[in-house]
């Protein structure tokens, strides 16, 4: 009898609890619906942050864009000539893209098509329905609003597999930062992307949101981001380079925020958004002569010509190896070897003191200056390495690490470097008199030109240039001080010959009225390496200056590739932007419009010829 009862008891009890399980599974738990079968998840995308300048000028905001989804487990038998006709797509496209979703996840939703315009989108709309597994989600794109800074901006792109493979956040077809701000703030600009969820039937239909939408995650906002960049400067520097290869840079040096950053010929970033991007993005690329996606002011490295020689009167002046009374007599050149022999623009017999040596350029005083800074110690490789440590103190050699994700280090030789050529202090200051005035082996950015130009303008000190003001409302402001190895009270004699280059020197076509400019002409030496033969091309021009020369607010270093001298094209460049930023007007229009208007294609397009070998520079 006992065994009776027990019996059914057992059996209503196991019943009972099967019941209670189903109908918790089914009714009250999360776990029936968040098996693969049951449940879709689909990303929800927050718009990127807003970009503005330093002035609250709106330079990249967002635009309403849709894409065409698929979900491959989703879809039935369809005729892709029918589809590939309704979005304006290659049949074999349309195949490629679709094969693609297939293996990257058969479960996981891939875009076929992206950036569909909003009238598009109210088109396919009326027809998607057809089409089983593919659906129109709304999402945006870029709007570029000035047509400058683009190499300072950036662009936006779809992820590749490097970047789904080093990031697991990002999805097949999803937009990443891939160049300039818009690369390197990209954690900034994106935001955090939300979660939606639908309910599948058993035939695997979506028939509704899950849970009533409950357990839907809405996206974080992104960051908006305030830029260093003075837009309508940018606007204006960009307008003198025109029809010319080069850079500008302008900085304020007290903060390190970079006013103005050209590179040119450059792109638009508005080329990357649309259905022709890729097409434009490979234009560009294979541009191997006007090279637009190549940073001029920082990936292209330069001999820094004459500007250097301010840096070895600093040196020199720190050393006590000269003072601002020191005199040498230059007889057209220097005889630094045995019928080794330095040419210099002086007349024979011109006798200078640091200050006139400064502002008529002459090679022979800083010749025998940095001379006098190696021969100081023991051996050379002694003396080298100590003139390059004051060097790189102003930021040359090293990538700065500014907030762009792109730059070249330059090259500022020590002593390993000649040791390796000559022998183990097998050479001397005469070996490496080239150092002194720019030339050899000495490389340089036009934004490190900037910088060490900042450094003299405050007297000793740079803040690392930098693009970014602020993100939201926090300052991005509070940075070190970096301090050269100079004492501040050398600078000033150096200044002055400074603003006396543009008085009554070498740059006098960059003088402002009313506003003392200090600076520094440049012309440089143009080789290229033929057949292991060094021949010479159409030299290139570069100026560095600052203003006003007693407190000031802007740096500029402009170089310009064949621009022949430093007073032809990079001083009048520099002058320009200078007044245009502190008198908000250029008065001096002659100058402007030759600027504006004046060309240096023909010189580029100049075919070069040297014996049997020819090249178009």
């Amino acid at each position: 009898m006992l065994k009776k009862y027990l019996l059914i008891w057992l059996t209503i009890i196991v019943s009972v609890i099967f019941i209670m399980r189903l109908a918790s599974l089914q009714l009250s738990s999360d776990s029936y619906f968040n098996s693969d079968f049951a449940i879709q998840e689909l990303s929800v995308y927050p718009e990127r942050g807003l970009i503005f300048d330093r002035n609250g000028n709106l330079l990249v905001a967002n635009q309403p864009s849709y894409e065409l989804i698929i979900i491959p487990e989703n879809t039935s038998e369809f005729d892709t000539i029918s589809l590939a006709n309704l979005t304006d797509m290659n049949p074999d496209e349309l195949k490629r893209k679709i094969n693609s979703s297939v293996a990257y996840s058969k479960k996981l939703p891939s875009i076929i098509k992206s950036q569909i315009s909003k009238e598009k989108n109210a088109f396919l709309q009326e027809k998607i329905w057809l089409f089983e597994g593919f659906y129109l989600r709304k999402n945006s794109v870029r709007d570029y609003i000035k047509p400058f800074a683009s190499n300072v901006i950036g662009y936006t792109g779809e992820v590749d597999r490097n970047d789904i493979a080093n990031n697991s956040y990002y999805e097949k077809g999803e937009m990443i930062g891939k160049q300039g701000i818009e690369k390197y703030y990209e954690d900034e600009l994106k935001g955090i992307k939300g979660k939606k969820y639908y309910q599948k039937d058993r035939f695997n239909r979506v028939i509704g949101p899950f849970n009533n939408s409950l357990s839907d995650i809405k996206p974080s906002k992104a960051k908006n981001i305030t830029l260093t960049i003075d837009i309508d400067l940018q606007e204006y520097a960009e307008s003198l380079l025109q029809n010319k290869r080069g850079g500008v840079v302008a900085i304020e040096p007290s903060t390190g925020e970079i006013l103005t950053l050209v590179s040119s010929p450059t792109y638009k970033s508005e080329q990357f958004i649309g259905q022709d991007r890729t097409e434009n993005f490979n234009k560009l690329l294979n541009d191997s002569i006007n090279k637009p996606l190549f940073d001029r002011s920082l990936q292209a490295q330069y001999s820094p010509g004459s500007p250097m020689k301010i840096l070895n009167a600093l040196i020199g002046l720190q050393e006590g190896v000269i003072n601002e009374n020191t005199t040498f007599t230059c007889n057209a050149g220097h005889y630094y070897a045995r019928n080794a022999f330095m040419g210099c623009h002086n007349p024979f017999g011109t006798v200078s003191n640091l200050r006139k040596g400064i502002y008529n350029s002459c090679n022979t005083y800083f010749a025998r200056t940095y001379r006098g800074i190696i021969d100081k110690y023991e051996t050379p490789s002694e003396g080298l390495d100590n003139w390059a440590n004051h060097i790189k103190s102003f930021g040359l050699g090293d990538y700065l690490g500014y907030d762009l994700s792109i730059g070249k280090k330059g090259f500022i030789p020590e002593s390993d470097y000649y040791n390796r050529f000559y022998g183990n202090n097998r050479w001397g200051s005469s070996t490496t008199i080239s150092n002194s005035i720019g030339q050899g082996e000495i490389l340089t950015t036009p934004i490190q030109m900037a910088n060490f130009a900042t450094a003299i303008a405050n007297r000793g000190f740079y803040v690392k240039p930098h693009f970014v003001k602020r993100i939201d409302n926090k300052s991005m402001n509070n940075r070190d001080k970096n301090y050269t190895t100079i004492d501040k009270e050398n600078f000033e004699i150096v200044i002055d010959g400074m603003v006396d280059v543009v008085d009554r020197g070498t740059a006098r076509i960059a003088k402002i009225n009313g506003i003392s400019v200090a600076g520094k002409t440049g012309t440089v030496e143009n080789f290229i390496l033929i057949e292991n033969e060094k021949k010479q091309l159409t030299d290139h021009s570069t100026f560095i200056a600052f203003a006003p020369a007693e407190d000031p607010k802007i740096v500029v270093s402009v170089f310009i590739e064949n621009g022949y001298w430093g007073s032809r094209w990079a001083a009048p460049i520099a002058s320009l932007i200078i007044e245009k930023y502190l008198k908000e007007d250029v008065r001096r229009k002659w100058l402007e419009n030759r600027m504006v208007n004046g060309s240096l294609v023909e010189e580029y397009e100049k075919p070069y010829k040297f014996e049997n070998f020819s090249i178009n520079e």
